[in-house]
This record gives structure tokens, C-alpha cells and sequence, in this order.
């Protein structure tokens, strides 16, 4: 597990590596694909690093890095759904004590989703799940969040 700094110093690489992806590159595809493999590349015990992408009633798996998950999520189910339907980021200590929680990975322990949100428009949630107990804190929150925004760009 980081300190603090480790893992400051960690997300602001990765949004400087996410800032040089993009520059030049404007597919939604493309960028979320590598943003995923950035994503599991640079957070330790992740198990799925990825986006659910929201279709007029649902969120639909898109890039991703992990295991097979879960193809279609309902608006205000399990985690992700959630965060779509308040539009806020939700941190799930121990998946396993959380009462609206779809386990789509056993070795997922923790789970941090931030949704995207365009123009007052969801496009979608990004979903990091860790093999870990409380792996996310309110700075992996701030980055994160900070993270999509620079990703919407895209859209």
C-alpha cells in the first residue's frame, strides 16, 4: 500500500501521461482503451480497471483491463450503477459488506467509481476495482476525478 506522497506523486504522472495520450488523439475508443492499461498499469492490487458506458437506460461495458465482467449494469445497481444514478463517486470499502453490490469478479475486495458526466450528460462510469480491502481514499477520489474530466475531452 502508498503513502500519501507515493501516491500523489503516482496519479500526477498518470494524469501527465493521459494529458501526452490525448493531445493528439480524439476517438472515445481509442482514448478509454488506453486509459484503462494506464489505469491497471499504474495502481497496485488492481483486478479491473474500466468503463461502463451509459446507453439510454443502461450502463454497457466498454475498455477495460481485467477479468470478464459484467456486460450490462441497470441504473442504480451495484456500484456503478450507483454512482450513475447520483452522479456522485461512490467508495466501497469491502465489497463484501456493501448491500447493493453485483459481484462480477471474487477477487474484486474494493471498488472506487467515478461517473462522467458531459454538458449535465452521463456518457459513463469509470470502475477500478482492487484485490485489496480499502484500497480507495478521498485522493484516489480527486484524482480520479480530475482523471475523467481530462478524458471527456473526448466526447
Amino acid at each position: 500500500m502508498w503513502n500519501k506522497e507515493e501516491k500523489q506523486k503516482a496519479y500526477e504522472l498518470l494524469i501527465s501521461q493521459q494529458k501526452e495520450l490525448i493531445k493528439d488523439e480524439h476517438n472515445w475508443l481509442a482514448t478509454l482503451s488506453n486509459a484503462s492499461a494506464l489505469l491497471n498499469m499504474t495502481l497496485p492490487d488492481t483486478v479491473f480497471a474500466g468503463f461502463y458506458l451509459f446507453d439510454e437506460n443502461e450502463l454497457v461495458l466498454g475498455p477495460f483491463q481485467g477479468n470478464v465482467s459484467c456486460t450490462r449494469i441497470q441504473m442504480g445497481k451495484g456500484v456503478c450503477g450507483e454512482a450513475a444514478a447520483e452522479n456522485k463517486t461512490v467508495i466501497v470499502e469491502n465489497v463484501k459488506e456493501h448491500k447493493n453490490y453485483i459481484a462480477c469478479d471474487s477477487a474484486a475486495l474494493s471498488e472506487i467509481v467515478v461517473p462522467m458526466i458531459k454538458e449535465d450528460r452521463l456518457i459513463g462510469v469509470l470502475d477500478i476495482d482492487s484485490q485489496k480491502v480499502n484500497s480507495y481514499d478521498q485522493t484516489d477520489q480527486k484524482y480520479l476525478e480530475d482523471y475523467c474530466e481530462q478524458l471527456l475531452q473526448v466526447f
